[in-house]
């Protein structure tokens, strides 16, 4: 047997580096690059930016994916002119950043028919009305912030004064409201309160167009919050409790459940667009449950999946629960929101402005 040639690599080392490559088809999608030599001498938009992203690969192609989605949901009309009814999602830190003012954009212009975010996404959007929210470090000492009555949220910082303002501000309204639950009990026209009502009469008692929920008010569009009272809403119920004793401000949380589920089961076909993970992901993907999943979702975290929570819970695993339909267009972008969200949202609900 002839010896290898010391001067040539081993045939079996060159054989399992240039495996043979299968042909691909035809149309197989090339990667591409930004050539920002093409836009000398001319402004580049967020549109050029993510048309020129989507064929990159990694998240920018996800960043693609997800601008496709939302404008075929957005474009799909039914046999009588019917819409997507689109479910946004977010979590409460994203209203503490400056990502209020995109969610606030697509009440305010009606191209969300319903919203699911947390008691922190309710009670800041009114704090912001009342007082200003500054800009911190992710490093800041929380023991020398306690002291002087700062909170911080990543890199924000929320002072107790605006919390103080809040109680001033709710807490009359909250009084109201029993008032009016108590004179109308037992009646035809006795009042329920439930978290969707709570904060419908919230963002009318604020009046300030700075509000998401002024704006969900005066367009008559739902917003859920089945764990209200975890936040300074649920503080300022507790609080409520002491002073209203004996009567009890109550809240029917099975009411808005029926409620956000019949919206899911009446749509013709309905887009998930939602924000971070915990209860607003899972609200709206259970609710669409009910129809046997949705047409089009797009999920945008940066949690991963190896600890089975369902905030980490790719799309796929929503099609085996029949929360997602199986023809459906979906993606996940792993990547946090306030990077990418005004970005998409540039390139989908605010092109027409």
């Amino acid at each position: 047997m002839a010896s290898e040639n010391p001067n040539l690599p081993p045939s079996a080392a060159t054989e399992a580096v240039l495996v043979p490559s299968d042909e691909l088809p035809k149309d197989a999608q090339k990667v591409e690059e930004i050539d920002f030599n093409a836009f000398k001498g001319k402004p580049i938009t967020v549109e050029d930016m993510l048309e020129n992203m989507k064929h990159m690969g990694f998240q920018a192609s996800a960043m693609g994916d997800a601008v496709r989605i939302i404008n075929n949901m957005r474009a799909w009309r039914g046999p009588e002119g019917e819409k997507t009814t689109i479910f946004l999602g977010y979590t409460s830190n994203m209203i503490s950043s400056g990502l209020r003012g995109v969610f606030r954009y697509l009440v305010e212009h009606k191209h969300v028919d319903c919203i699911v975010t947390t008691a922190g996404g309710i009670e800041e959007d009114f704090i912001k009305c009342l007082g200003d929210t500054y800009m911190s470090s992710f490093s800041a000492p929380g023991a020398e912030l306690r002291s002087k009555g700062l909170n911080r949220i990543g890199n924000l910082m929320v002072p107790n004064a605006n919390y103080c303002a809040f109680e001033d501000w709710v807490m009359p309204i909250l009084d109201k409201m029993l008032e009016e639950q108590e004179a109308t009990k037992g009646t035809d026209d006795e009042i329920n309160w439930t978290p969707s009502k709570v904060i419908h009469r919230l963002g009318k008692e604020i009046n300030d167009e700075r509000s998401v929920y002024y704006w969900a008010y005066k367009n008559d569009i739902p917003v859920f919050c089945p764990a209200l009272t975890d936040g300074s809403l649920g503080d300022m119920l507790y609080f409520h409790t002491y002073k209203a004793s004996p009567q009890h401000f109550k809240i029917d949380i099975v009411e808005d459940i029926r409620r956000i589920n019949t919206i899911a089961v009446r749509a013709k076909r309905t887009g998930m667009i939602i924000l971070g993970g915990g209860v607003v992901k899972h609200h709206i993907a259970n609710a669409n449950l009910m129809r046997n999943g949705a047409e089009y979702a797009v999920y945008i975290n940066t949690a991963q999946e190896f600890d089975g929570s369902d905030a980490g819970a790719r799309p796929d695993e929503a099609i085996s629960w029949g929360k997602i339909k199986v023809n459906a267009e979906y993606v996940k972008v792993y990547l946090e929101a306030s990077a990418c969200f005004p970005m998409i949202v540039a390139s989908t609900f605010a092109k027409e402005n």
